[in-house]
């Protein structure tokens, strides 16, 4: 049977991987961002490529009614969704008193607000039916407090905290969710967070790998997903939680750092 998969962040990254991966067995899609045009192409070269059929929501997330506004678009398509993948994600570096509340406003709503509204609205047709899956892309990040990014760190440790909570409350009913956390990669995200500067980011990996094993881990309903790490950080990943926190976030600063 053909499932349906919603992606948020679709054209670009780690959301065009899903896309593909999706299609390429057979799956239609609803391909959700914010520039018309990329989403517009994008449809046709899948359509064409793949033989599925897509349909486009553009949106900004930024905008309050985000969630909800994709949400109706999906009901007037008469399109019922198997599968969701929040992917869609906004980052950006600083000191927390030097960003804007204007920056960090917009970096809740997309990272933790829209996320949390659309599985507010489409996890109940999910239980409804007994059947559905969820993928929320976090990050390994969200093991630890981040300075330089304290508030994209906290949006993350948010949604990986809430998805396992909801993946928890729903494991009878048929319906998954997933949290995928991924190491740095080499994507759009860093420049457009202005990171391509640091250490973090100077061994960023493919998205191709990150979403092949997100989409497989998705798919067998795992609770959580890292992926993505250079081999020296997996063993310090796995720690996080057990280290001294002033020593894991004089590590974090220090990878927010130019690469030198």
């Amino acid at each position: 049977m053909t499932k349906t998969a919603l992606i948020t962040g679709a054209t670009g990254g780690l959301g065009h991987e899903f896309v593909k991966i999706h299609a390429q067995r057979g799956g239609n899609l609803v391909l959700v961002g914010r520039n018309p045009k990329k989403l517009t192409d994008l449809k046709a070269k899948v359509e064409q490529r793949y033989q599925v059929k897509a349909e486009t929501i553009a949106v900004d997330f930024s905008d309050p009614t985000a969630a909800q506004t994709i949400f109706d678009q999906v009901q007037k398509m008469n399109v019922k969704i198997d599968i969701l993948i929040n992917n869609a994600g906004l980052g950006g570096q600083g000191e927390f008193i030097e960003r804007t509340m204007d920056q960090d406003v917009s970096m809740m709503k997309v990272n933790m607000l829209v996320p949390t509204e659309l599985m507010k609205l489409f996890l109940p047709l999910f239980v409804k039916r007994g059947s559905g899956k969820v993928l929320n892309v976090s990050s390994s990040v969200a093991m630890t407090p981040g300075p330089l990014q304290a508030e994209y760190y906290a949006t993350k440790a948010y949604l990986t905290s809430l998805s396992n909570a909801i993946a928890y409350e729903v494991k009878d009913t048929g319906v998954t969710v997933t949290t995928l956390m991924p190491g740095a990669m080499d994507t759009g995200f860093a420049k457009a967070g202005g990171l391509t500067h640091t250490k973090m980011f100077a061994h960023g990996v493919s998205p191709v790998k990150v979403a092949q094993d997100g989409y497989a881990a998705m798919l067998k309903g795992k609770l959580n997903e890292f992926a993505g790490l250079p081999s020296y950080q997996r063993p310090l990943v796995s720690l996080m939680p057990m280290m001294p926190k002033k020593m894991m976030m004089g590590f974090v600063a220090n990878q927010q750092s130019d690469k030198g």
